[in-house]
């Protein structure tokens, strides 16, 4: 198999000309910040059923593309498969109304994921995933002994765990065992963003954090169709929480200087080639040479079916061309952790 191929290009050159629209204009950046924003959507919350089920069905399709990860897009799906179905029979405890009010007169999270107080639904709900992926089909030694090794782990252990992944201290982190911890925390967490009223969530000061856990996002998505058409949502990484951010802006550190996006592209093709490549990408990495990390962004324009935790996931090979370019990313994927500490960015706010 041939090399892939890394297209960078600006910003405001490629990215913002080129997301197709029936309906809108597209707008510089400039001309976005100056929008009546209390007209944008700020808020998409999960629909609790619907969080899942697709993602599982997008990694199984992603996997079927010849992925270099497939194998373990499927075991993901499998996992993605547990998750919904244990959301069916499952209800988080819900904050309380003092939480709440607390939460929105310093404007915090609603749910804040580094707060301590979690339910400790938690620790069955992932031993029901594991349950789940078991009976799913056979599995391989070292998915047993791992499945074997968390069930082992008591309820110290595995919220040490919980308080690691949160806080991003990768050096306390067993990237084996915290796919499946995350996947039991984003049932609780999801369960809740679910069932949060929209018009309490609190503006918060640090853009790049989800208003209603805390958390990183994953990805973000150029969304079509409804209120939602042409705008750039980030999804949270634990709760499935969108939440809108400008375009050609930096979800790490604000800025909107030295944006740039990059695609995977084929080798050794002619400038209209790379440049009719370039342009019809679904996936581009988002650069910012301010603080030298990126985050992926899907157009949904160009392909409906983008899920941002999937693809983010699928797409190792425009990681590993992001690296070379001398990029790390701004926050590493809940299923998929580093080996070691530098292997990923520093922590830039609350939570994981």
């Amino acid at each position: 198999m041939e090399p892939r191929r890394l297209f960078s290009f600006s910003a405001m050159a490629a990215q913002l000309s080129e997301v197709d629209t029936l309906v809108q204009r597209i707008l510089e950046a400039g001309d976005i910040e100056s929008l009546d924003h209390s007209a944008i959507p700020r808020i998409r919350t999960p629909e609790r059923l619907a969080v899942f089920a697709p993602r599982a069905a997008r990694l199984r399709q992603l996997a079927a593309l010849d992925n270099p990860i497939a194998g373990y897009l499927r075991l993901m799906a499998v996992l993605a498969d547990a998750q919904q179905a244990v959301m069916a029979g499952f209800k988080a405890k819900p904050p309380s109304p003092e939480l709440i009010a607390s939460a929105q007169q310093h404007s915090m999270p609603l749910i804040p994921a580094l707060s301590g107080a979690r339910d400790p639904a938690w620790r069955d709900v992932l031993r029901q995933l594991l349950d789940k992926v078991e009976a799913a089909g056979p599995l391989t030694p070292p998915l047993e002994a791992l499945i074997g090794r968390l069930r082992t782990l008591d309820t110290a252990a595995l919220e040490s765990q919980a308080d690691a992944i949160f806080a991003q201290r990768f050096g306390e982190v067993d990237p084996a065992s915290a796919p499946f911890i995350v996947a039991a925390l984003q049932v609780v967490w999801t369960d809740l963003a679910a069932d949060i009223d929209k018009r309490e969530v609190p503006y918060l000061e640090t853009l790049g954090l989800c208003p209603v856990c805390g958390s990183h996002p994953v990805a973000s998505t150029v969304r079509v169709g409804g209120v939602y058409d042409n705008y750039r949502y980030l999804q949270c990484g634990l709760c499935a929480t969108e939440w809108h951010m400008v375009r050609s802006k930096c979800s790490n550190c604000d800025s909107t200087k030295g944006i740039a996006y990059h695609a995977v592209g084929s080798p050794d093709v002619d400038d209209a080639t790379r440049e009719a490549e370039s342009r019809n990408a679904a996936l581009k990495a988002e650069s910012c040479d301010e603080c030298h990390t990126y985050r992926k962004i899907g157009i949904q324009s160009k392909d409906y079916d983008f899920d941002p935790f999937a693809d983010d996931l699928a797409s190792l090979t425009l990681d590993l061309l992001m690296g070379a370019e001398g990029y790390r990313r701004a926050s590493p994927h809940p299923w998929l952790w580093p080996e070691q500490a530098d292997a990923s960015a520093e922590p830039s706010g609350e939570s994981a």
